[in-house]
């Protein structure tokens, strides 16, 4: 049995049965006699079908939530709205999908092409823990729109609110068709090794390319999403306090355990000593506890592991000349206090590796040419922001490599817009109308007019 224990507490919230690895082609083949008929479906049936069972998850949010914040620990109210999320603009999302999946008519002025977009059979949706229903739903939604049958397995950290998505959608969808799988690495490399056609990925950088390298055999399709090590450039002429809430919010927010947290943060030399000021005033103000609690802000690590990873990354980082501007004191069980450090270095492995944790580190640069030359020093590419004079701001990010970029805000783009990662952070993305179609293998069929 895979235990699900309460990173918060140590309680254990339940368990599920460990999928055999004996067993993984079985389930495949079941998915993929299953999807026959749901491909024969049609796209608009199969929306409605989703549309149903998704909004059984708002009217459902509030025990979902509960369990969400006590298997993964993020305070219940940001659980509560994940799973609200995934369920109250399900008709949107659906509509989206059927127009990006619609065949296409392309005409010259002798042949007609129609370009549709089929399923591609099997797909294998390999999830995280952070966000531990919406990622399940981020991309079984798009697989299943698309007419595939979807085999999910999600992390073992989080088994029991992703079989309770998979439970939800279950009542309405036909058998077969979304399947759920438990273990840890051998049953993800089992279920990337059987006979599955699409790979859908969300997590770190060095699994995600064991991923791609398993699939070159045959040239499986993959579709990864492998994080960050996100910046954030403090501009000449920026409002110093408005920079340090949004610093301490996106570093801290889910225990800065979010794949587009700020990690960097340049900032000139001239501009360091308020920004800190306001960055460390915004960190005390944060609340760390138990996410069952209504007062708490920051949660708990997901694990130990986790925990220890995040310490020996500021401790080396201390010990390699950065200095604690604020937190370092107060670390208890698997909660790390929000920390600022400052006199961060790119030579530092707290500059170079993802931290995954509520730490924000201060990088003091002569101008906004080196933050920019320095936050373009990564092999990651998710997000970035950039925050000072809107033309300046905007001028600036265009500069940098990340795929997704914001000025004086958050990265996320408009509603309909793909999230997407450059560089070693996406191979492939998903959202917005481009990011559905890569559920879907493109099949023309011309004819002579």
């Amino acid at each position: 049995m895979l235990q699900s224990h309460n990173p918060a507490t140590g309680e254990l919230v339940g368990e599920v049965a460990t999928t055999p690895v004996s067993e993984i082609d079985a389930i495949v083949e079941r998915a993929r006699a299953a999807q026959v008929e749901w491909d024969a479906m049609g796209v608009e049936a199969r929306g409605a079908l989703l549309v149903t069972a998704c909004k059984r998850l708002v009217d459902r949010s509030e025990d979902l939530g509960k369990l969400l914040t006590r298997e993964m620990g993020k305070p219940l109210a940001s659980g509560i709205g994940e799973v609200k999320s995934c369920g109250s603009s399900i008709a949107a999302d659906v509509e989206g999908m059927i127009a990006a999946l619609r065949p296409e008519v392309v005409e010259d002025k002798h042949i007609r092409t129609t370009q549709y977009r089929d399923p591609y059979g099997v797909c294998a949706a390999i999830t995280p823990w952070n966000f531990p229903i919406s990622m399940p739903h981020w991309m079984c939604l798009p697989a299943l729109m698309a007419g595939n049958a979807v085999v999910l397995k999600p992390s073992e950290e989080t088994p029991l609110i992703a079989q309770a998505y998979v439970d939800v959608l279950n009542e309405v969808l036909p058998t077969g068709v979304l399947q759920c799988i438990h273990g840890a690495d051998d049953q993800g490399k089992a279920l990337v090794a059987a006979n599955v056609d699409l790979i859908a990925f969300t997590g770190s950088r060095e699994v995600g390319k064991k991923i791609l390298q398993s699939c070159a055999g045959d040239l499986k399709r993959v579709v990864l999403e492998l994080g960050g090590k996100d910046p954030m450039l403090v501009l000449d002429g920026a409002d110093l306090e408005s920079c340090g809430v949004f610093a301490a919010n996106n570093s801290f927010r889910n225990a800065g355990q979010v794949c587009v947290s700020t990690e960097r943060i340049y900032v000139g030399k001239s501009s360091a000593d308020a920004f800190i000021r306001h960055l460390c005033n915004a960190a005390a103000a944060k609340t760390v506890g138990d996410g069952m609690n209504s007062e708490t802000d920051v949660g708990p690590m997901i694990s130990t592991r986790q925990r220890d990873h995040v310490l020996e990354q500021i401790d080396a980082a201390i010990a390699d000349g950065a200095t604690l501007a604020h937190g370092g004191q107060g670390h208890h069980g698997q909660f790390i206090m929000p920390t600022v450090l400052r006199g961060v270095t790119h030579d530092m492995a707290i500059a170079k590796e993802e931290t995954f944790g509520p730490v924000a580190c201060v990088i003091e640069v002569e101008d906004d040419a080196e933050a920019i030359r320095l936050a373009n020093d990564t092999p990651f590419g998710l997000g970035a922001v950039v925050f000072g004079p809107q033309k300046a701001a905007e001028a600036a990010g265009r500069k940098l490599r990340a795929g997704m970029i914001g000025v004086n805000k958050s990265c996320g783009g408009a509603e309909g817009t793909p999230w997407v990662g450059a560089q070693e952070s996406g191979y492939g993305f998903h959202g917005g109308k481009e990011g559905h179609r890569q559920f879907a293998q493109v099949r023309l069929v011309s004819t002579r007019k």
